[in-house]
């Protein structure tokens, strides 16, 4: 008998050549403590076993499996096809090779209603192919399960912006949409998607299984991490917008913590030399457009600590040396 009670959350699954990993992440959605539930698998064109088996997961389970297909388009494409499909009140991220906690979803929404947040966050760790953890990432420490924005507005500069550990009420995407056709699309949108609430809510549980995949190809670092810049200066746009618009610091932290540690962190692994210093030159413009003083990021504290000293020698190292100008050493470094 066919499920009858309307699905308070919609949880979207982009596919895209997963047969490996996909039917580990639709059962951990299946096996959801939280009933009424709707599973939105996006096909994004697929050339391996994947949409067969989605067709096997659809017809095993026809009261919470949505069997969607499309023409490959990428992530932000197939999110969005889902999002407009999607019936909920809420509406979650799931990757197509990760997988999630029994309760993820059930101790998410009961947090949703309890405090009227239009977004919640649980914790994240990175698990191997056995299981095993390797890392765990806090989300937001020392903090509270209720999180008044306008009170705790450092969030914004501080968390981090993956779309798959949060939980959104459907109304934030009313206009607002995953970017297509660039990298970094969550930096690009769940920002602005953060702007547009006055509570938070989150919970200290690891619910997110974040699997680093052996089989995956070596990223190669492009220009494409130009739109790590790009995606802060869209940002930017919504943030003068928001109600938010005089939290002046707390903008320029996110510029900080994303435009710079983060495209820093990237361009690390940029191999081509060429490459390498046309985006170190576009960072630099970056700074100087934005009004960054070197002493601002080297005093930028992340969650009350200072995130220069918090990070690994090597990095710090890479750092401080990209700030002194000494990119030729750095090049010798990589």
């Amino acid at each position: 008998m066919t499920n009858t009670v309307p699905s308070k959350v919609s949880i979207i699954v982009p596919v895209y050549n997963v047969e490996n990993y996909l039917a580990k992440c639709l059962d951990s959605l299946i096996d959801q403590t939280l009933q009424n539930i709707e599973i939105l698998v996006v096909n994004d064109g697929s050339t391996d076993n994947s949409e067969q088996i989605i067709q096997n997961y659809a017809r095993k389970f026809p009261d919470k499996i949505k069997a969607l297909h499309k023409e490959n388009g990428g992530l932000s494409d197939a999110r969005n096809f889902g999002i407009d499909r999607a019936v909920g009140d809420y509406i979650g991220f799931v990757d197509s090779d990760d997988y999630v906690t029994k309760t993820m979803f059930e101790e998410m929404l009961a947090l949703a209603e309890k405090h009227q947040a239009k977004m919640v966050i649980c914790n994240i760790q990175k698990v191997d192919e056995h299981g095993n953890v390797t890392q765990k990432l806090t989300q937001i420490p020392n903090m509270p399960e209720q999180i008044v924005l306008e009170n705790n507005f450092s969030v914004f500069s501080d968390i981090s912006y993956f779309a798959c550990n949060k939980l959104f009420k459907k109304e934030l995407f009313n206009g607002k949409r995953f970017k297509k056709g660039v990298h970094f699309e969550d930096i690009q949108l769940i920002p602005q998607l953060l702007l547009e609430c006055e509570m938070l809510a989150q919970t200290q549980n690891f619910h997110y299984q974040y699997l680093e995949r052996t089989d995956s190809i070596t990223k190669t670092h492009t220009e494409k991490g130009l739109d790590i810049l790009k995606a802060v200066e869209d940002v930017e746009s919504a943030f003068e917008k928001s109600g938010y618009s005089g939290k002046k610091k707390e903008l320029k932290n996110f510029q900080i913590f994303e435009g710079v540690y983060s495209f820093l962190a990237y361009l690390a692994f940029v191999k081509n030399e060429k490459t390498f210093y046309e985006m170190s030159d576009q960072l630099g413009v970056f700074i100087k457009e934005k009004g960054i003083k070197i002493k601002d990021i080297l005093k930028y504290n992340r969650f009350d600590k200072n995130y220069l000293l918090s990070l690994p020698l090597k990095k710090k190292i890479f750092y401080l040396l990209f700030f002194a100008g000494q990119k030729k050493l750095i090049r010798k470094l990589i």
